[in-house]
């Protein structure tokens, strides 16, 4: 079995979208370990805030197996796909890593490089996998989150709870 961490968020229907796509996972999945809740602004563009957090499965999928599986998740909760890379969202699952690989398959590259520039992807992160070492840095989650500049990308817990 592989770890594998994933980033989840939404900017409409943010409860409903969270609360769908965790129990997706963990029926699919089995047993999840789930980061806090965070709220954010929109980043890139000029709309709702979202709710972000990071969700690690454990799978023997393969890469493009596991995207698939991510993408009908995605669409199950009416995600529609655009060009638009910054829009709303019903909801995005992200594949942050893939066990300690580096990875480019497609469109895919692991470890995905907003690990690093959000703090609403590295944050969450860090809160569940802070001591992991981040494939290409050679630092620990937690390392990356305490020399991070917070003060571009603010953030905040909500008392959204997983349903789990």
């Amino acid at each position: 079995m592989t770890q594998v961490w994933l980033s989840l968020g939404s900017n409409i229907n943010r409860d409903k979208n969270i609360h769908a796509a965790i129990e997706q996972l963990g029926a699919q999945f089995g047993s999840l370990l789930i980061s806090p809740i965070y709220e954010s602004q929109a980043v890139g563009f000029e709309g709702e805030d979202f709710f972000n957090l990071v969700i690690g499965i454990q799978t023997n999928m393969s890469i493009s197996e596991l995207a698939s599986q991510l993408h009908a998740i995605e669409v199950k909760q009416g995600r529609k796909r655009s060009s638009t890379k910054f829009a709303p969202r019903t909801l995005d699952i992200d594949l942050l890593t893939y066990g300690d690989k580096e990875i480019c398959e497609g469109t895919i590259k692991l470890p995905r490089d907003e690990i690093t520039r959000y703090a609403f992807v590295l944050k969450p992160l860090a809160d569940v996998a802070g001591s992991e070492i981040h494939p290409l840095t050679q630092q620990s989650y937690q390392q990356l989150w305490d020399a991070f500049n917070k003060s571009d990308q603010p953030l905040w817990l909500t008392t959204l709870q997983p349903n789990i």
